[in-house]
């Protein structure tokens, strides 16, 4: 098998890349002197795609929600039995995940390595779905369900952003509702296996201490349709997504001791292209640290008058169709803190946010960077997330290196915007 090597110069780190005939990519980071090894099979399938066709077929295919975190969890049953018992008795830990965008599999090992690997190749290409194991599964699923309908945080999330979003598959929870789930059938799970599960729709990420030319062989001997050809690719369909919020405000009652609350904000546009998407989110992430990280003037006004605790947390997603960065926490009032935090922002708009702020913030922001990559479950996963959307994950802290404190100035001014402002709360 052919491979390249692909230079991370700012973050000091090899990636080799190699692509089968059929479309699979697949990437080795090799970290020498790890005892660890890591090896994650994802396919670019997450709860979003919801309806979709090929590009040479006009049939469009709508499957109900959830389907995609279904479908992970069924591709742990083969016809042997719980593919989590094979990996035991080789020391591995496996495990999966489904988010929004991505279908993920897989484990960290020290030994038995290659057997390991081998078999999450095996597994994740031989799905094994019958109309008894389905209807099982909507039993233990709907039980998932429930179990998140009455996990106070989940809802508050999940309700920021079904307040926030009109239409888009983003305000959908992860794991459908029980509706959609009985509705799900053998046929429909492999409509899209047969679908995202194409190796040419997969990549392949594997970090550790390995001898790269046995690894890229062991790797091409574990697939066994190399004569398969890549096919068209998927085209997916989202419903237009208006630009303004659809609820401001959002409250529920659960059993909690203290009001949680989520504060987030939805960007206006989303422009794509491979020169300032990264830029743009290196952009948020300093300027969101600056507005309300530990160090700064807010959050220490918020902790001051008890508004706030130790659980107060920021965040920021961007994919290629939408945007938001979150605020939250728990508070006794957090009406309270929105009103702060909007007044804060309206004053520091008029007079500036201070430049050493952003130098500090930028220095520590680029340190931190610089850290992940000790971990390479985090690199891998990152990785991953990053290269489905046409991206080098590795390119991000040059991006960050570049950003400079009138490109601060320029998106506190525009992404801050109580227009795009919506509070989700969970009282007691």
């Amino acid at each position: 098998m052919q491979y390249d090597k692909i230079i991370g110069e700012a973050v000091k780190e090899v990636l080799y890349r190699g692509k089968f005939q059929n479309g699979l990519e697949v990437f080795f980071l090799p970290k020498k002197g790890y005892i660890k090894k890591f090896a994650l099979f994802a396919t670019k399938f997450g709860s979003n795609d919801l309806v979709f066709n090929r590009l040479h077929d006009t049939k469009v295919i709508e499957v109900p929600e959830g389907i995609a975190h279904f479908l992970e969890h069924k591709m742990f049953e083969s016809q042997e039995g719980n593919v989590f018992d094979k990996f035991a008795p080789l020391g591995a830990s496996v495990n999966a995940y489904t988010n929004f965008n991505v279908t993920a599999y897989y484990f960290t090992a020290t030994n038995n390595f290659y057997e390991n690997l081998k078999l999450l190749i095996s597994f994740v290409q031989n799905p094994y779905f019958t109309d008894e194991n389905v209807e099982k599964e909507k039993g233990i699923i709907t039980q998932e369900i429930k179990m998140y309908q009455d996990n106070p945080q989940w809802k508050v999330f999940f309700n920021l952003l079904k307040a926030m979003y009109h239409k888009h598959p983003v305000r959908i929870d992860i794991a459908g509702t029980e509706e959609s789930i009985n509705r799900i059938t053998k046929e429909d799970l492999y409509q899209c296996y047969n679908t995202f599960y194409h190796p040419s729709n997969m990549v392949l990420f594997i970090a550790g201490d390995l001898e790269k030319d046995k690894l890229f062989n062991e790797i091409e001997m574990s697939f066994d349709d190399q004569g398969s050809k890549e096919i068209s690719s998927i085209v997916r369909h989202y419903p237009a997504e208006a630009t303004h919020v659809k609820n401001s405000l959002v409250e529920e009652k659960m059993i909690v001791s203290t009001p949680l609350f989520y504060l987030g904000y939805k960007e206006k546009e989303i422009p794509y292209d491979h020169t300032n998407f990264l830029k743009h989110e290196a952009i948020i992430r300093v300027l969101l640290d600056m507005v309300f990280g530990r160090s700064s003037d807010l959050y220490e006004d918020l902790y001051q008058k008890g508004l706030i605790d130790q659980s107060f947390n920021f965040d920021y997603v961007r994919e290629l169709d939408y945007g938001h960065s979150i605020i939250n926490g728990n508070s006794r009032d957090p009406h309270k803190v929105k009103e702060t935090i909007n007044n804060w922002i309206l004053n520091r708009k008029k007079i500036g946010l201070k430049e050493e702020d952003f130098i500090r913030i930028k220095r520590k922001q680029i340190g931190e960077n610089i850290s992940f990559y000790n971990s390479i479950e985090y690199i891998g996963n990152s990785f991953v997330g990053y290269h489905f959307k046409g991206l080098n994950f590795m390119d991000y802290l040059q991006a960050l290196k570049e950003v400079t404190y009138q490109d601060i100035h320029q998106s506190f001014i525009n992404h801050f915007s109580e227009d795009l402002q919506v509070l989700s709360v969970i009282n007691p």
